[in-house]
């Protein structure tokens, strides 16, 4: 920005000397380094604070599916990288073994219920004893509730959307067999349900920032365009402020200044629903200080935005 608004006080002077308003003289072309002086000290610098820059990046949550069960997969209706409702069927699992688990229970239950029924009787008549009604009766209550647990893993043959999404590689085959351990893996899937938007801002130039601030983002998978943001917060932490539990002695760490995290919001939902998770641009913030600098950023954004059309990084 500084070489282009030196080639035009460079152009200004050329036509100003031509038609001799000013005199085209050494002392003349000396007044760029002022010039840029100006420009530098002036305007760049405390626009890096007044108006901070960064890199920008639309990003989704991803959920590692493992079924709750055990077994082997009859069904895979789902299909790769097309986008699925909360509840929709990601795959199934043989429900045969849960089907007679529960079946089995609720036989037992029948027969304890009768037990149950006829020892209620007979110790109405005092010709029964009373302790086996105190075991029948935890005898149907423990068969509810095992059947309460057979019913639950019933259903979970069929696995199922947690949210609006995507599953982006489906490996999964019918045959193959899945299990509820929790390092197994069944499928990836992105929730599109609430999409993220986070820029990396350099931590001395984020000190002015505050939720609720505007801002402009550009992508470049959307070369031209300038979309208004909001601020949503300056993220409290890092991963390189975080302490971790290690049974270990203090260790080193790196400490170079790396960059804040701000979460911002497209003031258009749709665009922000469109992006695909890890579209990258730039973003200007416009905080409450330095405001006349905010015009030149705001310029420089567009610059980035029309490059955008010509540079692939």
């Amino acid at each position: 920005m500084i070489v282009f608004l030196t080639l035009v006080y460079v152009l200004l002077l050329l036509v100003l000397t031509k038609r001799k308003v000013v005199p085209n003289t050494k002392g003349t072309w000396l007044t760029i380094i002022p010039y840029e002086l100006v420009l530098l000290i002036g305007f760049f610098i405390p626009m890096q604070w007044g108006a901070p820059a960064g890199d920008v990046i639309t990003l989704a949550y991803s959920v590692t599916i493992t079924p709750n069960v055990t077994g082997e997969v009859i069904e895979v209706p789902v299909d790769p990288d097309k986008p699925v409702k909360q509840g929709d069927v990601l795959f199934k699992i043989d429900p045969v073994q849960y089907q007679a688990a529960l079946d089995g229970l609720r036989a037992q239950l029948k027969l304890a219920e009768t037990r149950l029924e006829q020892t209620q009787a007979l110790v109405s008549r005092q010709a029964g004893s009373v302790y086996e009604l105190q075991q029948y009766q935890a005898q149907v209550d423990g068969l509810k509730a095992q059947i309460v647990n057979a019913e639950y893993n019933l259903s979970e043959t069929i696995v199922r959307a947690p949210s609006d999404g995507l599953v982006t590689y489906v490996g999964l085959r019918p045959g193959a067999r899945v299990s509820n351990l929790p390092l197994f893996r069944a499928m990836a899937f992105i929730d599109t349900s609430e999409p993220l938007l986070g820029a990396q801002i350099f931590q001395i130039y984020s000190r002015y920032i505050q939720p609720g601030q505007e801002a402009e983002v550009t992508f470049k998978a959307r070369p031209g365009k300038v979309y208004a943001a909001k601020v949503l917060y300056l993220m409290p932490a890092t991963a390189q402020g975080q302490v971790q539990v290690t049974g270990m002695a203090a260790q080193s760490i790196n400490m170079t200044p790396g960059p804040f995290f701000v979460r911002l919001e497209l003031d258009d939902p749709e665009i922000e629903a469109e992006l695909l998770p890890g579209s990258v641009g730039s973003v200007a913030i416009y905080t409450s200080k330095v405001r006349v600098a905010h015009i030149i950023r705001k310029v420089m954004i567009r610059m980035d935005a029309i490059m955008n059309y010509v540079k692939p990084v």
